[in-house]
């Protein structure tokens, strides 16, 4: 029983439960899906919580949403989001069922690709800060680059302002492929879609070199993880 913490934002939650029935179907066939339960939080409080830093409370309420997951029969449990796992720490420790990680098991997917350089794209907390670079690099010995100061703030807002409410901008696409490109220029092998809803806003064919959704990634792991 695969038990997900959703709706940050929901637009991105909804691609987990199509990914992760699509697999369970192209694994067993006919009319096979997974068993699931999802724990949608509202995103605007938890919105809230990050811009103001107060990510202890932030916290309080994912720990709420792993707990009711577990007492509902989950045997797993999958954050649906990037920036939210700088709080993954306190959540495995507060219940007893394994929280699988999303930079974990994408991680392991540059590294079947032989790659040590990649580039990030996600919001300002996950380029920024250190919970999710620093688990690549330390972890996993990669070489995670960044886009300038101007580029973060173009990518971070494109998510808040258009993607976490359904848009997706022609406009926005074109300036996300200029940002990849300056990261391929600087050496990064692949792009890491590092929020789970800029795989609605890019895809394969926007960069000169592999693009690894998160979302997918993380999806497809939850379901190797039911099945072991």
């Amino acid at each position: 029983m695969i038990g997900l913490i959703g709706g940050m934002s929901w637009e991105s939650s909804a691609e987990y439960y199509r990914l992760i029935n699509e697999s369970v179907k192209r694994r067993l066939g006919g009319l096979h899906s997974a068993r699931s339960l999802m724990f949608s939080v509202d995103f605007a409080g938890i919105e809230e919580l990050q811009s103001s830093g107060r990510w202890e409370d932030a916290g309080d309420r994912l720990v709420d949403a792993a707990r009711r997951l577990e007492r509902g029969g989950a045997d797993l449990a999958v954050l649906c989001t990037n920036t939210m796992h700088r709080l993954a720490d306190r959540i495995e420790r507060e219940i007893e069922i394994p929280l699988l990680h999303i930079a974990d098991a994408t991680a392991v997917e540059i590294g079947a690709r032989g790659m040590r350089s990649v580039g990030l794209l996600g919001t300002r907390y996950t380029m920024e800060q250190d919970f999710y670079r620093g688990r690549l690099s330390h972890r996993h010995g990669l070489e995670v680059l960044v886009p300038d100061e101007p580029a973060r703030g173009l990518v971070h807002e494109v998510i808040y302002d258009e993607l976490v409410l359904g848009r997706v901008e022609d406009a926005s696409r074109t300036a996300y492929r200029e940002v990849m490109a300056g990261l391929v220029e600087r050496g990064a092998e692949g792009i890491i879609l590092g929020c789970t809803e800029i795989g609605l806003l890019v895809g394969e064919g926007d960069a000169t070199v592999p693009l690894f959704d998160t979302t997918r990634i993380h999806a497809e792991r939850a379901v190797d993880a039911a099945f072991a």
